[in-house]
């Protein structure tokens, strides 16, 4: 046994499942970002039907070529309450079909004989992609050669696990131990854990079918390695579902109950055969001769098709299902412990479509704190009553939050791979967030105003009161004006939006000159004055604060 070549051989298996990691992460994320306008129509497809909301799923995981990124992407919509949990079911179920589809290309590429590899082929797509790369300035002809690369790299990959294991299967010492693993149980165990420490279902299953291809294993030990790779992909789900709302959780153990039910059955069967002298090594045998790399990607396929065809008709059962096993328990409400998120959770920078999606949302509620506050001020300076201060606090603080922890979110979000209107919005969101902190400062502001009307036991006229609500109930208007042109890119909105502005500005301009008035026929005192001044000036900012919101629209439409 030759010390020097095995050492080469294991380095040149590590560095083969290193690069066939990148690359399927260069695909995907390149794919993602390329089409994620298209995925987030055809999730909202979902809705339709079973049967199309598994063509999604399938499609999806497809494209972008990983059924955890799908996964962890369903979790995200349910858990914005964007998604049913039936809707989400079938999508994860059609997930589990698209990802065979990266078996049949591995498959493909394991052809050559005498002739040129189709491998060797493919992987020159790698330089092509590279010279895209290295010349392409446009972001979408970026994204096409991190594809292009990302797609050789894998046959790159598989070349050089191909070839590790080809020297593997000379070693009558390798294949003894090996031969060992005869126990279905085990290799299914095998394939998940591997699974589970990789998070991608697909290299495991790409391993096992070049194992096979070079006879390093039996097709049947690789088919019960390939069932176990089902069970393993799931850990990426149940760690985005484990840490969010109850229906993610339920997602995530639907997914796990559903692929856990697929390897049970077809245990099940394999287990019946066995009685018999057959087994799937077998039958896959016969169908498919002299092509042991069809055998078991044809496997992989048949295993996933077959399980959807028996789960989907049993969809409403199994939400029941989860439904019961995590339940609507009425829980003690209790008060937070500190500001938090409200949709952005870590895993989402995996998916970043949906991050983006969810950041819009964090701004939307953040904009609605931030009213708040400013409503509470107004309650509290005209009646000095601080009932509502320990409310106003909290919701203060959550919006110095937001702005340190989710610009530092967007920061991190910039870096993964994203399409250009994507990375435009995120930029201006920064502005956004640092406008909607200011108008919770501005409310600060007015609540120490009426800190100092009550140091001198001062307060505003009836008149002085009602022209504080006339301000405020149009920085309500004009907040409704700005979500709206904000939320769904409506430029009529926006026009109205700049429409309420200029009313704001107009009646502020009128309270000082009320005031003026007031003062000259000694209806209120200069220290009163000073306070009601400082409240228009206020609430005028507020205004131009919320109408930045709205601008940043234009950047991006």
């Amino acid at each position: 046994m030759d010390t020097v070549a095995i050492i080469t051989s294991v380095l040149t298996l590590i560095a083969g499942v290193g690069i066939f990691l990148i690359a399927c992460s260069m695909m995907s994320s390149n794919l993602e970002a390329l089409g994620s306008k298209r995925l987030k129509s055809l999730f909202s497809k979902a809705s339709k039907s079973k049967l199309l909301g598994v063509g999604v799923g399938a499609a999806t995981t497809a494209v972008i070529q990983s059924s955890s990124a799908t996964s962890v992407m369903v979790i995200g919509f349910v858990n914005a309450g964007i998604m049913s949990l039936t809707q989400a079911a079938t999508v994860i179920f059609g997930a589990n079909i698209g990802t065979t589809i990266t078996g049949q290309i591995v498959a493909l590429g394991l052809f050559g004989g005498n002739s040129v590899s189709t491998s060797v082929i493919f992987a020159a797509f790698a330089g092509v992609g590279a010279f895209i790369l290295a010349f392409s300035k446009k972001d979408k002809l970026t994204k096409i050669g991190g594809i292009t690369a990302g797609f050789g790299m894998l046959f790159v990959g598989l070349s050089m696990m191909s070839g590790a294991m080809s020297y593997f299967s000379e070693l009558e010492e390798v294949k003894s131990f090996l031969a060992l693993f005869r126990n279905p149980f085990l290799l299914v165990l095998i394939g998940a854990v591997f699974t589970a420490v990789v998070q991608s279902s697909s290299v495991m299953t790409s391993m096992a079918i070049t194992m096979v291809v070079t006879g390093l294993i039996s097709l049947n030990q690789g088919v019960y390695i390939t069932m176990g790779s089902n069970i393993g992909t799931c850990v990426t789900a149940l760690i985005a579902g484990l840490t969010s709302t109850k229906n993610a959780k339920r997602t995530a153990l639907i997914h796990l109950i559903f692929n856990v039910s697929g390897v049970a059955v077809f245990m099940l069967i394999g287990l019946f055969m066995g009685f018999g002298g057959v087994d799937y090594g077998y039958i896959f045998g016969k169908m498919f001769p002299n092509a042991p790399q069809i055998q078991l990607s044809m496997f992989h396929t048949v295993f996933n098709l077959v399980t959807v065809i028996i789960v989907l008709p049993l969809t409403n059962l199994l939400v029941k299902l989860v439904i019961k096993i995590v339940p609507d328990k009425k829980e003690k409400q209790t008060a937070p412990d500190g500001p938090s998120f409200s949709f952005i959770e870590e895993h989402m920078l995996r998916t970043p479509p949906l991050a983006v999606l969810q950041i819009k949302n964090e701004i939307i509620k953040m904009a609605e704190t931030a009213l708040n506050n400013f409503k509470t001020s107004c309650e509290i300076i005209c009646t000095l009553d601080y009932g509502e201060i320990e409310a106003f606090r909290q919701r203060e603080n959550q919006l110095n939050f937001l702005n340190k922890e989710l610009v530092r979110f967007i920061v991190r979000l910039l870096k993964e791979d994203l399409n250009e209107k994507d990375r435009i919005y995120l930029t201006t969101a920064i502005r956004s967030i640092t406008d909607l902190e200011r108008v919770g400062d501005y409310a600060e502001n007015i609540v120490e105003y009426a800190d100092k009307l009550k140091e001198v036991n001062g307060s505003f006229s009836q008149k002085a009161a009602e022209e504080i609500n006339e301000v405020k109930e149009l920085i309500e208007k004009l907040y409704a004006e700005v979500i709206e042109a904000y939320k769904n890119g409506d430029k009529k909105a926006l026009d109205k939006a700049y429409a309420v502005e200029e009313r704001v500005d107009k009646v502020t301009e009128q309270m000082m000159q009320n005031h003026i008035e007031r003062l000259s026929a000694g209806e209120c005192t200069a220290d009163v004055g000073a306070q009601y001044l400082s409240f228009s000036a206020n609430a005028e900012r507020i205004a131009d604060h919320y109408i930045n919101v709205a601008r940043t629209v234009k950047a991006y439409l």
